[in-house]
């Protein structure tokens, strides 16, 4: 029973977009020539400890916090019902710091040799930026997921970071162009975490969270939402455009019907606790989306 708790406090169904841009960061450096399947697993590795780090965090300080209530909808949290004891999640959630870092320092030594000690120091410094993100979402004074600022974080390091950091971490090399397909996994993550924050928008209201859907409305986060998920499509395009060479890497626009799906159902959505089936869906999406990007380059 308490492995079953735990599980469902991990929230694996977060899992697959949080594998979403490292997968993508891998294929486009295959795609040139200069894959490192350590620093692939390595990565894949280290945010999934990141993910579940923040889902656990999330969990322990919306409960600190007073979010977490009976009017609250969604999967249960483990806190709040009291399957978990605070003190016991706070062990936890240090021992997943504990396990990101250990694994973010190894990522970072074996992507990072033979390269400037200045370049290192910057990986360094965003792995440890990763999972003080990941923990101050919803713990400590002034948590800035209670501010509206967790879109911006999300598109930051489960987007950019994560597909671009990959892709140096495999090839020692950058290009600008990469800021297309991150930004396209940046909007998708950020369209998650929107669709949680729809859903969730009437108890977060009440109780002080102010998230960028109770600060801008439900019509205008609407209307976001579309743009969050049409940029992704967007941006993945123009990518595919710059670097034709094949029909087959337009495979990823099968992802536009699921997409368009999430968006007509936001849109007629009436009732928040009925978005929650949608927030799995686009995580899986997102995920498809990935894979279908870095297939379709590869032919």
């Amino acid at each position: 029973m308490i492995l079953k708790t735990w599980i469902q406090a991990f929230r694996l169904r977060t899992l697959p977009l949080s594998l979403s841009s490292i997968a993508l960061g891998c294929f486009i450096a295959y795609y040139d020539g200069a894959i490192n399947w350590t620093v692939c697993v390595l990565a894949a590795l280290t945010t999934l400890f990141l993910q579940i780090l923040s889902n656990l965090a999330n969990d322990y300080g919306d409960s600190k916090h007073g979010i977490d209530s009976e009017q609250r909808v969604g999967p249960e949290r483990a806190v709040q019902s009291g399957k978990i004891k605070p003190k016991r999640m706070k062990g936890v959630v240090i021992t997943f710091m504990i396990l990101s870092l250990v694994s973010g320092l190894w990522l970072v030594y074996e992507g990072t040799k033979g390269i400037p000690f200045t370049t290192v120091l910057i990986f360094v410094i965003v792995g440890f930026g990763a999972i003080a993100a990941a923990v101050k979402y919803t713990i400590g004074e002034n948590p800035y997921g209670y501010s509206g600022f967790g879109d911006l974080f999300v598109f930051l390091f489960f987007g950019l970071a994560g597909v671009i950091g990959t892709y140096f971490l495999n090839t020692h090399t950058f290009k600008w162009e990469l800021l297309l397909p991150a930004s396209a996994m940046g909007f998708l993550s950020t369209g998650v975490l929107n669709l949680n924050n729809m859903r969730d928008r009437v108890n977060d209201q009440v109780s002080g969270k102010h998230t960028l859907v109770v600060k801008m409305g439900i019509e205008k986060a609407r209307w976001y939402h579309l743009f969050l998920l049409l940029g992704s499509v967007v941006a993945g395009l123009t990518y595919m455009l710059l670097n034709y060479h094949s029909p087959f890497q337009m495979l990823f626009l099968l992802t536009i019907p699921m997409l368009w799906i999430n968006v007509a159902v936001v849109f007629k959505n009436t009732i928040p606790e009925e978005l929650d089936p949608y927030i799995k869906k686009l995580a899986i999406t997102s995920l498809f989306f990935s894979l279908a990007f870095g297939i379709g380059l590869l032919f």
